[in-house]
């Protein structure tokens, strides 16, 4: 807005006092001092409101005017409220620099005056925004993109003070303008707008964390893929990306809305472009996994796979190692219109774990080029490459010393968080709180992770290995579980499938006892069993484990066999109570 316009509104009641031909100023901003020195807080542009109350004497009008005019503010307002007549020396020195002087009368509010240059600017700024979106748009539809989202995220920011960032459903951070988005908050937003939408509310959502309001928009997927409005939410909900911004839209205007829509379009645009940058990678996996399931021949598999590798990790040196992840998305009817067996869930799980497998600590729309996931029927299927490490390598040409893989060998198992590749908990550990909600009562995820294989030979036992820990993962109970090739060399394949009422009656007649008698009696027996069976039955290790004395340790374990009538001398006892503490 101009200066003008402030003289051209008689409900601000201001007089002019000096600088007529300096009213076709812009104004960008309004800030209100007192301060004899506020150039900390200014920027330029903005129409300063003063009460005077740092005027002691005539000798001080000047030094502040200096101030302002060598800051580059529009203009100045003071008010008649403490001094009535604006002092002759504010005047002279204003005009001395050419600064515009106001009289603010003394019946109006300096926040009457802030509100009307604030709504002026804002609206302004915002018609100059849309002009901007609606060009951005139209070069992003026609041709190469003009800086991705975060061009667009920049404007909201510089221009109407907006702070917002793209969110994936996850959380994870697809694009943002300054300061990212903690990684906790944006799983916390992401939470929020898949329960929302899970509900059928239409965005944008509110959410409060932490104490500040943000809003919450839906960016709907547009492309080829995209899921018709008339078809189930569950549908695409796990999918869509959302745009975060730190304000309260429940407020604004109808064309504040309708601006930051069109901005979620023009994001919309974007995410478009982006899956269509995936299909070589799912048409790469595809064309492996076909293979792999038809049960051709090594040497065919292994052309397809070198053709994969310079895709999906170009400049590779070393053939990768590969794994095999395998995801499921199910849904049961849950009183929505379309029911759990028409729900395509293939896609939805396909481009889930797209998103999974992208690490968490990575930002922006690119990170997931290592990435091919193919799906058949309802499960996705993701083709993974690790890089081969050196010792790897080495191993399979016949190089290293004589004892490299004896001492492989001797690993226990807490060598299984160093080794390189996926981790089922690690990949649903960021993930698990916004897919949940998502999910809300009628979903279920579960996926399953292989060992890394070294050729095209293994690949077929890695699919049906990450298939098999996947089938672990649904016997769980939970909305979002998963579960590792570790875990189908152990008992822990076993436990999921024993029945509710066994695994119930089991644990109850070995445990409820000490439970009983801990209640009773704190005695702490539970926890002195557990310690006993990780020892081994080391009465020294054990007893040190607790900070108790051996002779302690001694009658707690003979209370457990008297209450259970049990012996923990007995492996056939033991592995019983083993058992009854997994299964707990």
């Amino acid at each position: 807005m101009r200066l003008r316009a402030l003289l051209e509104n008689d409900a601000l009641g201001l007089r002019l006092l000096g600088g007529e031909d300096e009213l076709d100023r812009s104004v960008r901003g309004v800030m209100t001092t007192d301060l004899r020195d506020p150039s900390r807080y200014l920027s330029g542009g903005e129409l300063v409101l003063t009460g005077l109350a740092w005027r002691r004497d005539a000798a001080d009008s000047e030094p502040f005017v200096r101030i302002l005019a060598g800051a580059g503010v529009a203009g100045l307002a003071a008010g008649e409220a403490e001094l009535g007549d604006i002092p002759g020396d504010l005047v002279e020195a204003c005009a001395q620099h050419r600064l515009p002087l106001f009289a603010v009368n003394e019946t109006v509010a300096f926040a009457t005056i802030t509100e009307y240059v604030v709504r002026q600017v804002s609206g302004e700024r915002a018609g100059d925004l849309a002009a901007v979106v609606d060009r951005h748009r139209r070069l992003m539809t026609s041709g190469p993109a003009g800086g991705g989202p975060e061009v667009v995220l920049d404007l909201l920011t510089s221009d109407l003070d907006l702070r917002a960032w793209v969110l994936s459903p996850t959380g994870r951070q697809i694009a943002g303008a300054g300061t990212p988005l903690p990684g906790p908050l944006g799983a916390a937003l992401a939470g929020h707008h898949l329960a929302a939408t899970r509900t059928g509310r239409r965005g944008p959502h509110r959410a409060a964390v932490s104490g500040t309001t943000y809003s919450l928009f839906p960016i709907r997927n547009t492309g080829r893929g995209a899921v018709p409005a008339a078809r189930d939410v569950r549908e695409s909900v796990l999918s869509d990306w959302l745009l975060a911004v730190e304000a309260d839209a429940s407020d604004w205007p109808a064309a504040r809305l309708d601006l930051l829509q069109g901005v979620t379009q023009l994001i919309a645009v974007e995410r478009d472009r982006r899956d269509a940058a995936r299909t070589v990678r799912r048409r790469l996996a595809q064309e492996v996994l076909e293979l792999v399931q038809a049960g051709a021949a090594p040497a065919e598999i292994a052309a397809r796979l070198r053709v994969a590798a310079p895709v999906l990790l170009p400049g590779l040196g070393v053939a990768p190692q590969w794994q095999v992840v395998v995801a499921r998305v199910d849904w049961s009817a849950g009183g929505q219109a379309a029911t759990a067996g028409e729900i395509a869930s293939g896609p939805v799980a396909q481009a889930l774990l797209e998103e999974i497998l992208v690490d968490p600590a990575v930002s922006g729309p690119d990170s997931a080029d290592r990435i091919a996931v193919a799906h058949t029927g309802e499960e996705a299927i993701a083709l993974v490459p690790l890089p081969a490490p050196t010792a790897a390598v080495a191993a399979e040409s016949g190089e290293g010393a004589p004892g490299d893989a004896a001492r492989a060998g001797a690993e226990d198992a807490a060598a299984i968080d160093a080794e390189p590749g996926l981790h089922a908990d690690a990949l649903l550990a960021s993930v698990r709180e916004p897919l949940s909600a998502g999910l809300a009562d009628d979903g279920r995820l579960t996926l399953g992770v292989s060992a890394a294989v070294h050729s095209a030979e293994g690949l077929r036992g890695a699919l049906e290995e990450a298939r098999h820990a996947r089938r672990v993962a649904a016997a769980r109970p939970g909305r979002v579980c998963a579960a590792g090739h570790h875990e189908l060399a152990s008992h822990v394949l076993l436990l999921p499938f024993v029945p509710d009422d066994v695994r119930r009656a089991f644990t109850a007649r070995l445990l409820d006892p000490l439970r009983d008698y801990d209640r009773r009696h704190r005695a702490e027996l539970i926890e002195t069993l557990e310690a006993f069976l990780d020892c081994d039955g080391s009465w020294t290790r054990c007893a040190a484990r607790l900070h108790l004395h051996v002779n302690t340790l001694r009658y707690r374990v003979g209370r457990i066999e008297q209450l259970t009538g049990r012996d923990l001398s007995r492996l056939e006892d033991k592995l019983d109570f083993f058992l009854a503490l997994r299964m707990s």
